[in-house]
Formats: structure tokens, C-alpha cells, sequence
């Protein structure tokens, strides 16, 4: 394994001992590429129990019952929601496909929230006959969802919230206003019981979290005096996670793009890289979850005060904060070449959807797992199998200090959360990237 490889500057990205150990193997591999094909993806979900336990232990500590729902839209492998049933976790399923898997999986409908933006009679249908809970994006839908429900059975559902943009959040289209609820809820509904409130919102801001609790707590006061019993408060995801072990070379980064140089020394066609995710973030998980409980969104009490004196759970939903660690694509080096131009192109078995989320790139450096003997350094691009001039793999440069062959490997590392799978497409008829499960390497459930 030659962990020299990176891009300039360099971004380091953390690793969990079970990378370093099937990377340390490049026989096993070579091995999973020549069986699944390439690229591969290889999931160990322990991490995901260790990540959801932080949270919960830190929501305990303020005394704040929390409980988390792993966000299935995050990664499609049936391993994690194992995991979590396992764990005594939750699922948050965002389509009818999400939910009836998971319901065969055996995750149970009191630990399922069902969170799809634009939910379909067949979704509805599924969680209100199933049990899960059902986050309510707006009026209509709550309508639609009464109009569903079986005769003589109450379907649980989570009005979701948008706090209000006077408030300082910013605004968002997931959700109705206070007022609109309240309005809407003026009396017990038939076939509905209001069991929570739900809030969506984007980013990872304490303060905009703290200021959305202050006011979902005074909605759940005001729903309890028309009949209502709400008993949590969801927050949705954003919980942050840090891909990188070193914030001076995230910082680093930023400075050396800005300050520009030589064309293309750092991203492709000098591309600015204007919507990343924050791979380097502090604080994470367990202390930003204190953070919030501690904050204190109005002049009186913290945010742990006002859940515990409304007596309401705090429910999570992250997606990529619990799969961090869990997850390594690998690539095989398909040809080295160059652009008509001279600049060196690495070509990998793969597409760029394959590693990608709505972020403009994946700003983690890769690992060189060599099959050859080293060589000359070499730095230039990685670029992927679609027949398109911009088909790259990441955007930043790479530099290979010891050289770089066909038959090589690259491996994308920490891709559990996301990167698999949110945009990946099978164009051109070229077959989507298999799942197997560490350590067993065997293929996961949804491949079988």
C-alpha cells in the first residue's frame, strides 16, 4: 500500500484499521476486482454501531432520550440496516422500495420514519398499514394520508416543520410554517395520530438547529392544548462528520486554490470547486450534539431544558455521520496516457457516479494499492469509463510519487456515506459497482 499519493496540496484522509488491513492485502484486492468486477465497493457497518452510540451517549448526558434512524438513502446496502437493527437503531426510508426492504429485513415499524419528500399513494399506503411513522411534509399530503388510513386504525404521523424564516433559519422547502399546522390541526384528525413533530433542514449549523427546537417546542405546547400528544421531536440529518485527520491542510487547500498558479496544477480546467461538502469539520457527532443541547437559543433555557421540560425525544437521522468508516471503493488502473495537450490521464474501470454525491468533488486523497513495480512519479488526472471530455473521476490532480501502472489499484476511501450510491448510473449499459461485506467478502443482501 503506498499511501504517498496525493493531490496538491495534499488532503489525508482518516482511515479505519479495517482499510488499512484489506488495503495492506493487495492479493485480496485483486482478488474482489477479478470476482465483482471494477469498481467494487467493500462495507465493514461495525463503525455505524460505535457512530450511533456517541450520539446517544451524548444525549444522555443532558438528559435528552435520543434515539437515531439511519438515513437508508445514505447507502443502499441491506449490512448497515442489519447493523442498526442489531444496535436497537432506527431506519429513516425516503421511497416504497427504502421501506418495504427494510420492513423485510426485519427492521421493526415503531423504529422506521418515513422522510420522502414526494411520497406516493403505494409509500403512503405501505407505512400506514406497516406502522412506521410518517414525516408530513405539508396539508395535502396530511389530507391525502387521512383519505389512505384503514377504518378503525390511526396512522402516526410527524408534521414537519419550517421554522420561520424571521427566526434567522434559513429558508427551506421542506415543511410548513407554525401557523399553517396549527391551523390545520385545530381538532384531533380522523385516522391520524400527531406522535411527533419533524424539522428538515439544510446544512449543519447549531444555531439554526437550536433556533428550530425553541420553536418546535412551543408548536408541540400548543398542539397538546387542541388533543394532540406529540412525544418527540426529529431533527432530520446534517449531523456533521470530518473525512480528514488534518484541518491545517483543509485550510491549506482553500488558500493554495485561490491564489491560482500554473493552469490546471491543482483541479481540472481549473475548476473552483464552489459547492463541497465541509470534509474537514469540528466539532463532530457526540461534541456537536452536546454543543446544541448546551445552546441556548433564547434568553432562558438550553436546548436539552426546553425538550426535557416539553417532554419530547430528540430523534437523528444522520446518513453520512453514521457511515462514516464504513466504506472503500476500489478502482483497477485501466491505461495511463495523455491529453492531446501532454497532461497524463490515469484511466480508471469506472465512472464518475460511482463516487460522487452533489458535491463538486471528493476532496479525500486516494490509495495506491500496486500490483507493479514502482516506477517514475507521475502526476495527472483520473478520468472514467463514460464517453464524455469532462468524465473525471476526482477533479483535483494527483501526484504519484513512485509512479503509477495499469493493473494498479485506487482506492476511494471512506465512500460509505453517499458516495456509492446517491448518484450512481449504469449509462452507456456498463454494470453497477457490487457490494460485499467485510470480512466475510461476501456480496451483500441487495446484490444477491
Amino acid at each position: 500500500m503506498n499511501t504517498a499519493v496525493h493531490g496538491a496540496p495534499p488532503l489525508t484522509g482518516r482511515r479505519e484499521p479495517w482499510m488499512d488491513e484489506l488495503l495492506g492485502d493487495p492479493e485480496t484486492v485483486t482478488g474482489l476486482l477479478d470476482q465483482f468486477g471494477s469498481p467494487v465497493n467493500v462495507l465493514d457497518p461495525s463503525p455505524l454501531g460505535r457512530n450511533a452510540a456517541e450520539l446517544v451517549a451524548a444525549g444522555r448526558e443532558s438528559g435528552v432520550e435520543t434515539r437515531v434512524f439511519f438515513a437508508r438513502k445514505a447507502n443502499k446496502t441491506h449490512a448497515l440496516v442489519k447493523r442498526a437493527i442489531e444496535d436497537g437503531h432506527g431506519v429513516d426510508v425516503a421511497s416504497h422500495a427504502e421501506l418495504r426492504q427494510v420492513l423485510d429485513l426485519g427492521m421493526p415499524p415503531a423504529r422506521i420514519i418515513v422522510s420522502a419528500a414526494v411520497k406516493t399513494d403505494q409509500l403512503l399506503a405501505l407505512a400506514a398499514d406497516s406502522g412506521a411513522t410518517i414525516s408530513v411534509d405539508h396539508v395535502s399530503e396530511l389530507r391525502r394520508i387521512e383519505r389512505l388510513a384503514s377504518p378503525g386504525r390511526l396512522v402516526a404521523v410527524a408534521p414537519r416543520l419550517a421554522p420561520d424564516p424571521a427566526s434567522g433559519v434559513p429558508p427551506t422547502r421542506f415543511g410548513e410554517l407554525r401557523d399553517t399546522w396549527i391551523a390545520a390541526l385545530s381538532e384531533v384528525q380522523p385516522g391520524v395520530s400527531v406522535t411527533g413533530l419533524h424539522v428538515h433542514l439544510h446544512g449543519y449549523a447549531v444555531a439554526d438547529r437550536a433556533t428550530a427546537i425553541a420553536e418546535s417546542v412551543r408548536m408541540a405546547d400548543e398542539l397538546r392544548s387542541l388533543g394532540h400528544a406529540p412525544t418527540f421531536l426529529d431533527l432530520g440529518g446534517g449531523v456533521p462528520m470530518s473525512y480528514l485527520t488534518d484541518e491545517t491542510q483543509w485550510r491549506e487547500f482553500w488558500d493554495v486554490l485561490g491564489a491560482g498558479g500554473e493552469p490546471e496544477s491543482i483541479t481540472w480546467r481549473d475548476h473552483r470547486l464552489g459547492t463541497v461538502y465541509p470534509y474537514y469539520q469540528a466539532p463532530t457527532r457526540g461534541e456537536w450534539l452536546r454543543e446544541l443541547l448546551s445552546a441556548r437559543p433564547e434568553s432562558g433555557d438550553t436546548c436539552a431544558g426546553l425538550l426535557r421540560r416539553a417532554g419530547l425525544a430528540l430523534h437523528l437521522e444522520p446518513g453520512r455521520s453514521l457511515a462514516d468508516g464504513c466504506g472503500v471503493t476500489l478502482a483497477r488502473v485501466a491505461f495511463i496516457k495523455r491529453r492531446s495537450d501532454g497532461v497524463p490521464l490515469i484511466g480508471l474501470e469506472m465512472n464518475r457516479t460511482q463516487c460522487r454525491s452533489t458535491s463538486d468533488d471528493f476532496m479525500v486523497d486516494p490509495v495506491l494499492v500496486r500490483t507493479n513495480a514502482p516506477g517514475e512519479p507521475l502526476d495527472g488526472f483520473l478520468v472514467g469509463a463514460y464517453c464524455i471530455e469532462d468524465e473525471v473521476i476526482l477533479r483535483r490532480r494527483m501526484h504519484f510519487p513512485h509512479g503509477v501502472a495499469a493493473g494498479d489499484v485506487i482506492a476511494l476511501i471512506n465512500t460509505g456515506g453517499y458516495l456509492m450510491h446517491i448518484l450512481e448510473s449504469a449509462s452507456h449499459q456498463l454494470p453497477l459497482a457490487k457490494n460485499v461485506v467485510w470480512p466475510s467478502l461476501e456480496l451483500d443482501g441487495i446484490d444477491r
